[in-house]
């Protein structure tokens, strides 16, 4: 996609961004019950925009990315965790999500982390297959760690070498 761009988030991006959220939740990916308007704020003292990836596909926002560490401890830091991974319905299919990936990895690595992590809901499917293409392995799993919607639904680790 020629007019896909990867860029850093900015605060003035969470109104969008928060609108972006709130369309994309699905149960196929969420474990919280999705928010109803007024839209909480997307960024907040815990994730702020820094944390962020943007895909722009023509100048609108298609997706973003969240990278965060995978736990408090020092002893951890070269660890970084995908925290979040959104496409909107829009731009599913065009190589947004592949896209972020990848920028979210070179970030990573030019942060000093020699892995990354996720985690993603088992009955995730799609998203499971784009991340093993893009070299994720499932590491680990939670059997049945979520009841959504009256089914049990296993926690599936991944993660890859930088």
């Amino acid at each position: 996609m020629t007019d896909l761009r990867i860029r850093a988030a900015r605060s003035e991006d969470a109104g969008r961004l928060a609108v972006l959220d709130h369309a994309t939740w699905s149960p196929l990916h969420a474990v919280v019950p999705r928010a109803e308007p007024p839209l909480p704020p997307f960024f907040d003292a815990g994730h702020p925009p820094e944390d962020y990836l943007v895909a722009e596909v023509g100048g609108s926002i298609a997706g973003y990315v969240r990278l965060g560490f995978a736990s408090p401890l020092a002893c951890n830091r070269h660890v970084r965790q995908i925290q979040g991974l959104a496409v909107a319905d829009s731009a599913r299919g065009r190589g947004v999500g592949r896209a972020l990936l990848r920028a979210v990895c070179v970030k990573a690595r030019a942060e000093g982390a020699r892995r990354i992590t996720l985690r993603v809901l088992g009955h995730n499917t799609p998203a499971r297959t784009l991340y093993a293409s893009e070299g994720f392995v499932t590491e680990g799993l939670l059997p049945e760690e979520f009841l959504l919607e009256g089914a049990y639904v296993d926690d599936v680790l991944m993660g890859r070498r930088l």
